[in-house]
């Protein structure tokens, strides 16, 4: 439920600033203010007081306290870099913006200009000489903000959410150099970034249930894309060696701690490699921007210590599966081993119980036990449509997921480039989508196409951004990475 407390002695207060507004505009104060030169952010002044002390500058942001002795006021100023004390006395005839000190409330934004002093108490502080109102907040920011227990209400309001609660801005600042951080760990190994369609009339490359949509002028239904992988095995095919893209893939799926319909993902593609390569490439990528962006390539995750360095653990799918559940996946051969699996377990599917899916559910009961980096690979065919069969099992491929903080955070192939083999693949899931699994594969002409140009061999690899920035920022939910969740319509 919302904070029905505060919307209501909002609105009191609402009515009170717009009535300020209006005075202010009497007066002939526009406030709304367009560009204010700054000099300097509050991070700077704090951290060189020594050779700012006395010197003039000027700095703008929020106010966020403000407290009145008498003819001296003070304020806090935050801006980007941080906090900043603003020191006014107002006497008659005082020139500046000293008389606006009084017509400004908690929440707006201001450029102030003055010396920089340290109070008689020892606070680094700036003296005002004057001041510009640059907007007018008519709204009061929530005053229990630190212990409000809403998170609906912060997910709605991430603006509030991240102008009040310092730690929460750090996850999405941290976010933005996690990114960062990877691109250049990529480029520098000569991977080319690229964009590929976000719109395609085959929504392909996982298996997953679209978000559908019409194209007016071309007369024609197109799916929003669920994964990257087709369009950059089609460039491989073109003659580009390494290839990444990072962008939103949108799957019609449910909400949880784990899932948000529109996500960020990172996939590659490197010819003439395998599996195995791509488990270097993934510990070291992973460890290589833990040490970058947190100093560090050991954290805390949901209280256990976790040390990223290469190498991980590597344990085959059936081992894990069979240790945990005694289930041996390699005789799960058609749906009746299938459902004698699943009933023996009581498993709960929301599905029919083909191998692919009682599979992808044992799984899932072992998931939250992989704390330490580990690689479980060697994938049967049924859950690795896109994925090089092993030459030496018929039943698996060369596949693996990458576990961390008992989640998956990745997933590789030795790409499939046989397109017989592939076309055998789209034909199987196609009989499970026509047995009642919607999420299955779907026909792709256009890629087969281009596999039977020739694709040369390769190692793909795809890292879940939004789980990489929720391990590396100890968050243990999703939306607490993502800026703007999906969220239900309030009524």
């Amino acid at each position: 439920m919302p904070d029905l407390e505060h919307e209501t002695a909002a609105g009191g207060l609402h009515d009170l600033r717009l009535h300020r507004l209006d005075e202010l505009r009497r007066r002939g104060i526009e406030p709304y203010g367009g560009k204010y030169r700054v000099t300097h952010h509050a991070r700077e002044i704090v951290d060189d007081f020594a050779a700012l002390s006395g010197t003039t500058v000027a700095i703008a942001g929020r106010i966020m306290a403000l407290r009145s002795h008498g003819k001296a006021t003070f304020f806090d100023l935050h801006d980007a870099t941080g906090r900043i004390q603003v020191y006014a006395r107002y006497e008659e005839g005082t020139p500046g913006g000293h008389e606006l000190v009084a017509a400004c409330d908690v929440g707006d934004i201001v450029g102030v200009s003055g010396q920089v002093f340290r109070t008689r108490r020892g606070e680094i502080s700036v003296a005002l000489s004057s001041l510009e109102l640059l907007a007018k907040s008519l709204r009061p920011l929530p005053e229990k903000w630190h212990g409000l227990k809403d998170v609906d209400l912060r997910y709605r309001q991430r603006y509030l959410d991240l102008l009040v609660n310092p730690e929460v801005r750090q996850t999405f600042v941290l976010r933005t150099r996690i990114v960062s951080a990877i691109r250049g760990f990529l480029d520098t190994r000569g991977f080319l970034e690229v964009e590929t369609p976000v719109l395609q009339p085959v929504a392909g490359g996982a298996v997953a249930r679209p978000f559908a949509t019409h194209h007016n002028a071309l007369g024609m239904d197109l799916y929003l894309r669920i994964a990257l992988e087709l369009h950059l095995k089609r460039l491989l095919v073109g003659g580009l060696e390494r290839v990444y893209e990072i962008g939103r893939n949108f799957r019609n799926e449910g909400i949880s701690t784990k899932h948000n319909p529109e996500f960020t993902m990172l996939e590659l593609y490197q010819a003439y490699a395998d599996y195995g390569d791509m488990m270097e490439l993934t510990e070291e990528l992973v460890a290589t921007v833990a040490r970058q962006v947190l100093g560090s390539p050991v954290i805390s995750y949901r209280g256990a210590d976790i040390d990223l360095s290469p190498p991980w653990r590597r344990v085959s799918l059936a081992e894990a599966i069979k240790g945990r559940t005694g289930v041996d996946i390699q005789q799960i051969r058609d749906d009746d081993d299938a459902q004698a699996v699943a009933g023996k377990l009581a498993l709960k599917l929301g599905k029919p119980a083909t191998p692919a899916a009682v599979i992808d559910k044992l799984l899932e009961l072992i998931e939250g036990d992989l704390i330490r980096p580990v690689f479980l690979y060697d994938y049967p065919v049924a859950v690795s449509p896109l994925a090089k069969r092993h030459a030496g099992e018929g039943g698996l491929t060369y596949r693996f997921e990458a576990f961390v903080g008992g989640r998956e955070l990745g997933n590789a192939f030795s790409e499939l480039c046989d397109p017989v083999d592939q076309r055998g693949r789209f034909e199987q899931q196609r009989g499970e989508r026509a047995r009642g699994d919607d999420e299955a594969h779907p026909m792709d002409e256009d890629f087969l196409t281009a596999l039977e140009y020739g694709m040369p061999p390769a190692g793909g690899l795809g890292i879940g951004i939004d789980r990489l920035v929720m391990l590396l920022t100890g968050q243990t939910s999703i939306r607490d990475v993502i800026l703007f969740p999906l969220m239900r319509p309030r009524e």
